[in-house]
């Protein structure tokens, strides 16, 4: 959610070379494309909802209602819907447990939304007070590791809740030092999503040069080099090179 469409659209463009296609949502929404794959939403609804500029991941399920339903169930909160769209389909942003926002969507999703490995630019990251409570949390709500056709697998590796489809990695949830109450988003329990870029300093460069500021240092893990920013109007994600 951002405020301003057309800024957020230029920022990213130049940081992470996305392109722009309008999307089916309406005239506040686009769809950011890289090498002709849908990586991500960008909707000018920050204001109208009364929601903070920020990336969110939105996880596809059959009935919204239905979902909306078991995160109440499971003492998760539902914020905001979910409302219909003109376009199809129904949305809800709510949170788990500790407070990490996320979305729930109903409705049509193009095929070549892709998440994970292989030509894929983005993943995601769950930051949690306990990352087993949160898998069995979004295994209940979400039907993860339930075996129906195009649903996740899940595993334990190297300390991490590991979510996969069709054999890649798509999310991590981890376990660490997360404050619930604290006054910085960025050590909250959250999701945080991850973009991958070809020249980690170089991307940087043009953030700062286009009114973003980094939040962390710079990273390295085995190949990869990774850093979190802001954008211009606050929001929170990370770059990675390498890998």
């Amino acid at each position: 959610m951002a405020r301003d469409l057309e800024a957020s659209q230029r920022f990213y463009g130049a940081v992470i070379g996305w392109t722009f296609r309008p999307a089916r949502l309406g005239e506040g929404f686009s769809v950011a494309v890289l090498d002709g794959v849908p990586v991500a939403g960008i909707g000018a609804l920050a204001a109208d909802l009364a929601v903070p500029v920020a990336w969110t991941p939105y996880f596809a399920v059959d009935d919204a209602d239905v979902a909306a339903s078991r995160i109440r169930e499971r003492s998760g909160t539902v914020a905001v819907g979910p409302v219909s769209f003109p376009s199809g389909g129904r949305a809800a942003l709510v949170a788990d447990l500790d407070g990490a926002v996320f979305g729930i969507w109903a409705g049509p999703v193009s095929a070549g939304w892709r998440v994970g490995k292989g030509p894929a630019p983005a993943w995601l990251e769950l930051r949690t007070r306990n990352a087993f409570d949160a898998a069995l949390f979004y295994g209940e709500v979400l039907e993860w590791a339930t075996g129906r056709p195009g649903c996740c697998e899940v595993s334990y590796e190297q300390e991490q809740v590991v979510l996969r489809h069709d054999g890649d990695p798509v999310a991590r949830l981890d376990s660490g030092p997360v404050e619930p109450g604290a006054y910085n988003p960025y050590t909250r329990p959250r999701w945080h999503v991850h973009f991958r870029v070809p020249e980690l300093d170089a991307a940087v460069e043009a953030a700062l040069d286009l009114g973003g500021r980094t939040v962390s240092v710079v990273t390295t893990t085995g190949t990869e080099r990774s850093i979190a920013l802001r954008d211009p109007d606050g929001a929170l994600f990370t770059l990675t090179s390498g890998g």
